[in-house]
């Protein structure tokens, strides 16, 4: 293998397997990616097992082969060299030479035989979505997921197609304390044959993530127990977590009997400052609902206490509930709305919480005994 490559092409390439390759060390090859030279680009390929990426550029090939090679060390090097092109070699020993002007790079390699084999696909059956609004609904989701890894089936978003004709899809995450619901049209023209749920793990969100702030185009399909992301050259194919997804309409609240719209920035500030004070480790604040306004306290024996008051429209009974001033802060950060909603029953029911002027986004807080 040889080849010679402008250097801001190879480091966009490295940059997309960063946070692919294992860093656990369970599997030692995994730290690697696969460099492919073949006709006129260069391919590369990452894998975690759980999550792979296939991409290419062009490039000079003098010499077709393959190698693997550390991602990250390759990374680093191809980082801090100036710009310009850059040359590769791989010799006999599997090592990779990395040359530029006069400077000389040897790092060491595997045969290609010893990575392993990449997941294909056959299906043609891909979907176009619209990149901002499947963004948004990953970022109104993903911080809900359980990081209980003896609850597997939870360590992802429940993606489904609601199966109706306007094609909307739903998107739900819970950790048991918190849920996130919902329900957008990311597709372009029609939708999935199937309707069935899939349960999308974090990692791969969050690659999807990064290939949507980059890309106005994507296309996706689930085959077997894949779902397969492409836009251009670059694939990403990401496995499903296996299992049955909990019911979640049982743990969403109806029928709630008292309701507090609020400022969004106003609460969201409020929270910053006032759980400076609560406890570190539960975050526990306290919410107290009088007649037009919302009482935010904290107290913490080893630190102090605090207290604010903000106007809400709110002319129920007066009531004190507890929360995790975080689980509060990840809501109010992921909607886009001016003013929320909050729904409750009584200081030992969940609460509902949710964008005035969308409907079709809802977050279910537990209370915290306090």
């Amino acid at each position: 293998m040889k080849l010679s490559i402008n250097k801001e092409a190879l480091l966009n390439l490295l940059s997309k397997t960063q946070n692919i390759v294992e860093k656990r060390n369970t599997m030692p090859v995994l730290i690697n990616v696969l460099l492919e030279a073949t006709g006129s680009e260069l391919k590369i390929f990452a894998t975690d097992l759980e999550v792979s990426l296939t991409d290419a550029v062009s490039a000079g090939i003098d010499q077709e082969g393959k190698v693997a090679v550390s991602a990250k060390n390759l990374f680093d090097i191809v980082k801090e060299l100036p710009e310009g092109e850059i040359h590769l070699t791989k010799k006999d020993n599997n090592w990779l030479e990395l040359t530029q002007n006069k400077s000389r790079f040897n790092i060491v390699g595997i045969g290609a035989e010893e990575y392993p084999v990449f997941p294909t696909f056959s299906t043609n059956e891909f979907l176009e979505v619209s990149s901002d609004i499947l963004k948004e609904m990953i970022e109104k989701t993903i911080y809900s997921v359980s990081n209980d890894e003896t609850r597997y089936h939870l360590n992802g978003v429940y993606f489904e197609n609601q199966g109706n004709e306007s094609n909307t899809y739903r998107m739900v995450s819970t950790d048991g304390h918190r849920l996130s619901l919902v329900d957008r049209i990311p597709t372009k023209g029609n939708s999935a044959k199937n309707s069935s749920g899939v349960i999308i793990p974090r990692k791969g969100l969050n690659e999807i993530r990064k290939m949507l702030d980059v890309s106005a185009d994507l296309s996706f399909a689930i085959e077997g127990s894949q779902l397969i992301v492409k836009n251009d050259n670059t694939i990403l194919m990401v496995r499903l977590i296996e299992g049955k997804y909990p019911n979640y309409s049982q743990l969403i609240p109806q029928n709630l009997k008292q309701k507090a719209t609020v400022s969004k920035d106003e609460m969201l500030s409020c929270l910053k400052r006032v759980s400076l004070l609560s406890n570190q480790k539960s975050k526990g604040i306290t919410l107290n609902f009088h007649n037009g306004s919302m009482e935010i306290s904290s107290n913490n024996p080893e630190l102090g206490d605090a207290k604010e008051e903000i106007e809400v429209n709110y002319a129920g009974e007066e009531l004190k509930i507890g929360f995790n001033a975080k689980y509060l802060m990840d809501v109010l950060n992921s909607i886009n709305d001016d003013t929320v909603d909050i729904e409750l029953n009584d200081q030992l029911s969940p609460a509902l919480i949710r964008p005035s002027h969308d409907p079709d986004y809802r977050c279910v807080i537990m209370p915290m005994r306090l």
